[in-house]
């Protein structure tokens, strides 16, 4: 996959390259992949609403990178950003060449307007932008 990255600004910290969220979603509508690295509780609520997303926990992503294609462009994403660093990273260093970083993760994509997928029965809740507790099924539904 052959992605035009003179038309971003493809911020580089630290070795890694940092998309956006429009850049982001411009770069998925060419065939890049988000890997969502969120573990499966936290994303059931809200998904990256592309076609062209992988979930691997960055807690098995060691375990099932081999799952991923190296011919399609990778934005790697978590929920705000402070663990796609890592991944991307690791992936490099097995040998994966088109990897990014969605700067700000999942909280940046949605307060910049980005689609989301919603699943109200597995809201979270919590005071933090990323709601880490997962609320009381037995109790019809309701957050307490």
């Amino acid at each position: 996959m052959n992605i035009d990255r003179s038309k971003s600004g493809f911020i580089t910290a630290d070795g890694i390259h940092n998309l956006t969220p429009r850049e982001a979603l411009d770069w998925c509508a060419e065939g890049a992949v988000i890997l969502d690295i969120r573990e499966e509780y936290i994303s059931q609520y809200k998904k990256f609403g592309v076609p062209n997303t992988a979930q691997i926990p960055l807690a098995q992503l060691k375990d099932e990178f081999g799952l991923l294609s190296n011919d399609a462009w990778i934005i790697v994403a978590d929920t705000s950003g402070l663990h796609s660093k890592e991944a991307c990273l690791f992936l490099e260093q097995k040998g994966f060449t088109q990897v990014s970083n969605l700067a700000g993760g999942l909280v940046e994509w949605e307060r910049d307007g980005m689609p989301l997928v919603t699943d109200n029965k597995e809201k979270l809740t919590g005071s933090c932008a990323c709601q880490l507790r997962a609320r009381d099924k037995n109790s019809g539904g309701e957050i307490t």
